[in-house]
């Protein structure tokens, strides 16, 4: 993308507004524009054409921005904006005004449906678009409940993403014990067949070429007498590892080895070395299999097969030739990356470990999932808050609660977030929120805590027993509470947090009196809802009300 003629585009289109009295979406028009260079090669205002906006509007829209059906109008609006400056600034002509109007206007319907169609998503927006309604509606539930889900809650470091795949940070993984891998390493069909191809040259007497390649000759009796599909590929990895080495023309078996230092290796060659499609089947596939696997690394979720043949198609490699994708999935099986599977991609424990050793080679910060089973309840939360899977804290969690009775579990865990952050507190409450009356007792007991207060009464109440009433006070600190708990994801994604607080936010009157709670956040989060809510009447109670907080906390 040309970011100068953009950047110069937008403030001509600021300036001209300014001139004009008209208030100008400028940040949808530089978003029209960024995208119209990225992908229809418009490099000036000048080549925007009427097929241009459609395209943009109907196709890229659709497949790239996570945006809801309802907000086309401002998308359209925005375009009939830019073709009003275009004709201003005589970048085109009337006819051709009238005819990127007339698109505009049979576009305008179309939009949302297709924004709503997720047939149309790429794989980037599939993939964050059903995370961003999983937590949506684990949100939503949440709020309705007085508790949020564990997952909900764990606070992302706000990163600048790019396409360096060491530029954001890497998630905490889980990986097997040790003596489990190595094992599976020495099972690996590609590293037996190297194996087995070192063994049967040395048996033969065979020797490599000068420059320490398998001969042709030997390349095809290799191919019949072992079955093996590529020989020299599997040289190449053999003496890459050190099950072979190579002197002059001779060669000598590998000196005893640890299976787990040949994997390691291995990892690196099928996704660092230049191997010409022979891992994968296809040469531009081998050449961005460390993208692919560092993906697959950050979501550590199986991905459709469908998804990864977009994803390829996205990133121009089927441009290249036609991917038989399950073809390179059983490839990749084959060489103990990938597991066995003809409909999902998904990295095999062995590659999850053999990536987490070579990010740790090349200088990258690789954190370790540890087992949160075993940990105290300050540990367990700060686990949990790091950014973990949700089925892997799913699991930590049930573990974690089966080592406990349900009175020890509570008073660890709402023992040790009195005065902690928020956060930390929506975590245990959120744990405790999963126990029986079993607890009763010992939630009870922090009746008496201002701070867990409310959210022992709702626990108590929600189960039918018999619990004190909230006061007006109680309801409006839990409000703030639970907002503060919300404020890493609504920084993360402010729209989303936006259309939530529509659907289910405190009205106006209850933001105004929020001001008097006694929280640590109640400044931060009447901040928050003052920039967030789309509610322009609660957008300025919450901003009234925050002046009125600080000004009592300078007091």
């Amino acid at each position: 993308m040309s970011i100068e003629w953009v950047n110069r585009a937008v403030d001509d289109l600021r300036a001209w507004g300014r001139a004009h009295g008209l208030d100008v979406d400028v940040d949808e028009v530089r978003l029209l524009c960024d995208y119209a260079s990225d992908y229809l090669d418009v490099n000036e205002l000048g080549d925007f054409t009427p097929v241009a906006f459609e395209e943009l509007l109907l196709n890229i829209y659709p497949r790239k921005v996570i945006a809801p059906p309802e907000s086309a109008p401002e998308t359209v609006a925005a375009a009939r904006t830019l073709v009003d400056f275009l004709l201003a600034t005589e970048e085109i002509g009337g006819k051709m005004a009238v005819r990127m109007r007339g698109v505009l206007d049979r576009i305008e319907p179309e939009m949302p449906i297709a924004l709503a169609d997720t047939s149309r998503f790429g794989m980037a927006k599939s993939l964050f678009s059903a995370m961003g309604a999983d937590s949506l509606e684990r949100a939503t539930e949440s709020t309705e409940s007085g508790f949020l889900s564990v997952s909900a809650v764990q606070e992302e470091p706000a990163v600048e993403h790019c396409d360096c795949p060491g530029c954001s940070p890497l998630p905490p993984v889980r990986l097997a014990p040790r003596e489990t891998l190595a094992q599976s390493a020495l099972r690996v069909p590609l590293v037996t067949d190297a194996r087995r191809l070192v063994q049967w040259m040395l048996a033969g007497g065979r020797t490599p070429t000068l420059k320490g390649r398998l001969r042709v000759r030997d390349a095809a009796e290799a191919t019949a007498q072992l079955s093996v599909a590529d020989p020299g590929l599997l040289w190449e990895l053999a003496v890459h590892t050190g099950l072979v080495t190579v002197e002059g023309t001779a060669i000598f078996d590998g000196e005893d080895f640890d299976p787990l230092d040949i994997w390691a290796a291995t990892v690196e060659f099928v996704v660092e070395k230049e191997t010409g499609g022979a891992v994968t089947g296809d040469v531009s596939l081998d050449e961005e299999l460390y993208g692919l696997c560092d993906m697959l690394y950050r979501l550590q979720a199986p991905v459709p097969i469908s998804l990864v043949r977009e994803y390829l198609e996205e990133i121009g490699l089927v441009e290249d030739g036609e991917i038989d994708v399950p073809e390179a999935v059983r490839r990749l099986a084959y060489c103990g990356m990938a597991e066995p599977d003809d409909e999902l991609l998904e990295l095999s424990p062995l590659a999850l470990w053999g990536l987490h050793e070579l990010y740790t080679d090349l200088g990258i910060e690789a954190p370790e999932a540890a087992d949160l089973t075993t940990a105290d309840a300050p540990e367990l939360i700060e686990g949990l808050l790091s950014g973990m899977p949700a089925e892997m804290a799913e699991a930590d969690i049930g573990g974690w609660l089966e080592n406990r009775t349900p009175e020890q579990a509570v008073t660890e865990l709402l023992g040790s977030v009195s005065g902690a952050p928020s956060v930390a507190r929506g975590v245990a409450v959120t744990i405790v929120d999963r126990l029986g009356p079993d607890a009763e007792e010992a939630v009870r007991a922090f009746l008496e805590e201002p701070e867990l207060r409310p959210h022992a009464i709702h626990w108590l109440s929600s189960r039918g027993l018999e619990a004190p009433a909230l006061t007006q006070e109680e309801v409006l600190w839990m409000s703030v509470d639970m907002l503060a708990l919300a404020m890493p994801a609504a920084e993360e994604d402010p729209e989303t947090f936006a259309e939530n607080m529509s659907a289910s936010g405190p009205p106006p009157h209850v933001i105004e009196e929020m001001w008097r709670v006694d929280h640590p956040e109640v400044v931060d989060v009447l901040e928050l809802l003052g920039r967030s809510l789309r509610d322009h009447g609660a957008a300025k109670a919450a901003r009234k009300a925050a002046f009125k907080a600080r000004s009592r906390a300078i007091g």
